[in-house]
């Protein structure tokens, strides 16, 4: 089984940076992609960001430029830097992977709890 624990949301003003991490644990084989996606009050989880284990990204529109993830395959670890945020970008931001926590297993998604990130105007 592969846990994902995400840290680094809180609270900030527009204008303002935050660096998510998500670290994986437990019984991992295998991890291919990793992402955050987030889901506002009201509103659908959507994918923000995600990266590949060999290092391909794509980012939803809403926050190229602005965002940038990355990951450490070492420590089975992906970041999500965030820059020049803006009130929109309120949501509850959750750390996805696709991975295998056996050999035998086949690929599974696997989703951490959660953190919250709040952008004040």
């Amino acid at each position: 089984q592969v846990q994902l624990v995400e840290s680094g949301g809180g609270l900030v003003q527009a204008g303002g940076s935050l660096r998510l991490s998500c670290a994986a644990s437990g019984s991992i084989f295998s991890i291919n992609a990793m992402g955050w996606y987030r889901q506002a009050p009201g509103k659908q989880r959507e994918l923000v960001a995600a990266i590949t284990s060999g290092g391909s990204t794509n980012y939803a529109d809403s926050v190229k430029g602005r965002f940038t993830i990355s990951r450490d395959n070492a420590k089975n670890t992906v970041y999500l830097q965030m820059n020049s945020l803006k009130p929109e970008d309120t949501a509850v931001y959750y750390c996805n992977a696709d991975a295998a926590g056996r050999a035998e297993d086949p690929d599974m998604d696997y989703w951490g709890k959660g953190t919250l990130v709040t952008v004040s105007s």
